[in-house]
């Protein structure tokens, strides 16, 4: 592998950039508009001989096939420099064409073929087609974003043979790169005639040539190349992991990898890859190993890496559906979790046992096992017919704190969780509490008191802070301190308008630490129980992922992002609330990359609320335009966060050239209990009107905005927002919904959590006693009053809300005659996560907003021709 160093040219090179952005040669031919490439950056000549005894099957074709170099990794720059090898550093040197075309120079007593590289930068100002051409009179190849095109192989003394090819092109920065391979026994000139043709349809100076790497947020960056995924400290807070995550594009599978560094310095230790997935790194409370998951199809091994010794070691090798695992506080043995599948019924029938057991592994039961360490021995834990789920170990390592579900259909929440104690020495149980809406549970370091997370309604009415007779959101997640002694719980967090993600107890007892969702942000928050005061720390980020604690120093690792910044590792001294940089994997993929600006835009709803809110501007924004719109939303219980990309990542959309207003709509949790209780028993009602008043708001705010090429975008519950939105205004130019839901009273007994959701979204709420909900808020009873154009999205696959609620949404709207598209995702969930499925979904995503609200078909028409669907 070649290392690429990009570097900051000189005066010279800047001013070469300058020129070679600004020369342009452009040929009217019909309908068609040919445009010269005159300017070039050029690596080369390396010279390349054939192999030995290539006599016998290998001539110029097979040279010129033969990658030499990982091009689909390379940004060409005026004055950068390709390291090839130890002895050959080429730099990317700025080219002129003549009249004649562009001659590359060649040596005269060249006696074997030569490589040269040339670049150019097509910068698309919205989605188009253009076909290459290419005359040579030696081999070469055509690159495309780092993908290879097109080939010409023969090396022609006579007649000429041209290289051409069809290129689609979307809006946004694209590298063309030839490889030239000059053939030493072709007395022709090295002379190359290149230039794109490109239909007048898609408008006037639709493509721009240049030579800088400089380029704005797309599918590619948003999906390719290493981010963070995972962090840990050592328990002395000398040591941190960071697990790195990648796709590979021509698998479309991630792979991941571990950094081991100095916390002190953030310097690289080691590096741990395996040929598959690693995972779930957890650091021994003692010492300073480590422990890690590799996982291989169904079967995972569990390594454990003592950097004392130098040894890596297999505590667990192979495991079948392995799930998770915990140290014990001395670091002496490991808790771990296996899955057990039942035999299928041979006669093809199934009798239910639950509602639950409609999903597809409600049978397969999870089991708690024991492997002592450093020995390896093992011990099974628990058995019987319920999953038992380990919450956590206790301080002295003799208990353990875990959870199982029953059903409860008498009352919510409809599963009934019981926190019990497991004794390691005899194995017996005891039963600390039974009830609903917990989420965690974890020891205080003292072993006489839990940490428990859940619901405002966990403990009564001890956790609930809304107005008398209002039902609170318990998916507003509270803390609370449960005394093992008198089994009592207080509440922390009822006065606390963030709601909790995770948290961890520091080693003295003082302080608990938690990530919690505060408005638009995940925040860490330090919480002193002698003060009994949330403090806010200096994260840099606007919203964590995830922190690990140091045992035995007051620091931690965490790992983050902004709306225009990839996640990135840091430390942060806890004490002096002082932050680091520890790792940006994502850094040199991101240089040069163009954002616009984020503004918060709230407005007041007709009720006296103030709505929160954002808006991303596309990189070039010019007040003086006018500009297409994309409203934003989810509606259901949470917020929509500030985190970096995402399923509907914002960046994308403002680089496509749309204004993108994101809301928040009162029901989401992280703006305080009486804010979120909203939620319930609302279904739209409230929101949809909020929604509405934003974007006029939005609209009256921002006049650069057009206020008739605005579309609007949800997801799940967002996208039953759109389209109850839909039949409630005609405002939007264009609608998209993915996994939507239609017909409420469908989706609360078809979707394998509908009734679930519903015992939060619709409390006490049922198809038999709230027509007003099930009927009158389902967006199918009123389809005929849908007049925007709709783009219904679906994973064929999706389990949570069933793809018949796309179904009959599109069904009725096509028997009234309304426009409306439908497309199903085969094989995907609720999430599109398949790796070339996700870029043809998010393609048709920006492809559909493009054709309603830029007046630009084109693309939409080329993903879903008709004839694409033949065959």
């Amino acid at each position: 592998m070649q290392n690429l160093s990009i570097f900051r040219g000189s005066v010279l090179a800047i001013l070469l950039m300058f020129l070679l952005e600004s020369h342009l040669a452009v040929a009217q031919n019909g309908g068609n508009t040919a445009m010269k490439i005159n300017q070039w950056l050029q690596a080369g000549p390396l010279e390349t001989p054939l192999p030995a005894f290539h006599q016998d099957a290998f001539g110029l074709k097979d040279l010129l096939k033969f990658e030499p170099a990982e091009v689909e990794k390379w940004r060409p720059a005026p004055g950068a420099e390709l390291v090839w090898d130890h002895r050959t550093r080429l730099s990317w040197a700025a080219v002129a064409a003549s009249e004649k075309g562009f001659e590359i120079g060649r040596d005269s007593g060249q006696k074997n073929p030569q490589i040269y590289y040339l670049a150019a930068y097509l910068d698309a100002k919205r989605w188009l087609k253009a076909e290459l051409q290419v005359r040579s009179a030696h081999p070469l190849k055509a690159y495309l974003d780092g993908e290879n095109v097109a080939a010409k192989e023969s090396s022609d003394t006579s007649e000429v043979k041209d290289l051409k090819q069809a290129l689609k092109l979307t809006t946004g920065k694209h590298l063309l790169l030839l490889k030239v391979l000059i053939d030493p026994e072709n007395p022709a000139p090295a002379l190359l005639e290149t230039s794109l043709a490109i239909d007048e349809k898609f408008g006037e100076s639709p493509l721009a040539l240049g030579a800088s790497p400089q380029q704005i947020m797309n599918i590619s960056l948003l999906l390719d190349g290493p981010k963070v995924s995972g962090v840990s400290i050592s328990p002395d807070g000398e040591l941190a992991t960071v697990t790195i995550s990648e796709i590979q594009r021509s698998e479309g599978k991630s792979k991941s990898w571990l950094e081991l560094r100095r916390v002190k310095d953030g310097s690289l230790v080691h590096t741990y890859r395996g040929n598959t997935a690693l995972s779930a790194v957890s650091w021994a409370p003692l010492g300073k190993r480590f422990a890690y998951l590799e996982r291989n199809g169904d079967k995972t091994t569990l390594w454990v890496t003592d950097l004392e010794t130098g040894t890596t070691t297999d505590l667990l090798k192979e495991i079948k559906d392995f799930g998770s695992f915990t140290w014990s506080p001395e670091g002496n043995f490991i808790v771990y979790s296996v899955s057990e599948k039942p035999e299928d019924d041979k006669r093809g029938v199934k009798r239910l046992e639950s509602p639950r057991d409609r999903w597809p592994d409600f049978r397969t039961k999870s089991f708690l096992y024991r492997a002592n360490y450093p020995g390896g021995t093992r011990q099974r834990l628990t058995a019987g017919k319920l999953t038992t789920s380990l919450a956590a170990v206790s301080p002295d390592g003799s208990r353990l704190l875990f959870t199982t579900y029953t059903d409860n259909f008498a009352d919510r929440p409809f599963i009934k969780t019981t926190l019990s104690l497991l004794n390691l020495q005899d194995l017996s149980v005891d039963t600390l509490w039974e009830g609903g809406w917990l989420s965690s549970a974890q020891w205080s370091p003292d072993g006489k008191q839990l940490l428990l997370t859940g619901g405002p309604s966990l403990f009564g009415e001890a956790g609930k802070n809304v107005p008398e007779g209002v039902i609170p959101n318990d998916y507003d997640t509270q803390a609370y301190l449960f005394d093992l002694a008198t089994r009592k719980a207080a509440p922390l967090t009822r006065d606390f308008d963030p709601s909790i993600n995770s948290a961890a107890w520091d080693k003295t007892g003082e302080n608990i630490y938690f990530e919690a969702l505060d408005r638009e942000y995940v925040r860490l928050f330090r919480y002193s129980l002698k003060e009994k005061k949330f403090r806010a720390l200096d994260t840099g980020v606007e919203v964590l992922n995830t922190f690990d604690l140091a045992k035995e120093q007051p620091l931690a690792v965490y790992y983050g992002s902004s709306s225009n910044v990839l996640p990135k590792a840091y430390l942060i001294d806890l004490k002096k609330n002082q932050r680091r940089l520890l790792s940006d994997p994502a850094q040199k993929d991101f240089e040069g990359v163009e954002f616009g600006k984020v503004e918060r835009f709230t407005f007041t709803s007709e009720e006296g609320l103030e709505i929160d809110g954002r808006v991303h501007y596309p990189p070039d924004f010019d007040p003086a335009r006018k500009y297409p719109a994309i409203v934003y939303y989810y509606g259901g219980t949470s917020p929509v966060t500030r985190d970096f990309g995402g399923r509907y990542p914002k960046e994308l959309f403002a680089a496509q050239g749309y204004v993108v207003y994101v809301l928040q709509p009162s029901g989401a949790t992280g703006y305080g209990q009486a804010f979120s209780a909203r939620h319930v028993n609302n279904w739209g009602k409230t929101v949809a009107d909020e929604i509405i008043l934003g974007t006029q708001k939005f609209l009256e705010a921002h006049p650069f905005v057009d206020e008739k090429r605005v579309g609007c975008i949800g997801a799940s519950y967002g996208g039953f927002m759109t389209l109850l939105l839909l039949t409630k205004t005609d405002m939007f130019a264009a609608g998209i919904s993915h996994a939507g839901i239609s017909d409420l009273s469908s989706y609360w007994g078809e979707g394998f959590w509908g009734y679930l959701y519903n015992e939060v979204a619709a409390a006490h709420s049922f198809p038999w006693n709230r027509r007003d909900i099930y009927v009158d808020q389902s967006p199918l009873f009123h389809a005929d009053r849908v007049t925007t154009p709709l783009l219904l999205l679906h994973g064929y696959s999706d389990t949570n809300v069933p793809r018949g609620e796309s179904d009959q949404f599109y069904l009725a709207l096509k028997l009234l005659g309304k426009e409306v598209e439908y497309v199903q995702v085969a094989d995907q969930d609720h999430w599109v996560l398949d790796y070339k499925k996700r870029i043809i979904w998010q393609q048709t995503i920006l492809a559909w907003f493009d054709k309603w609200l830029k007046g630009q078909a084109e693309w939409w028409e080329d993903l879903y021709a008709e004839e694409k669907g033949k065959g």
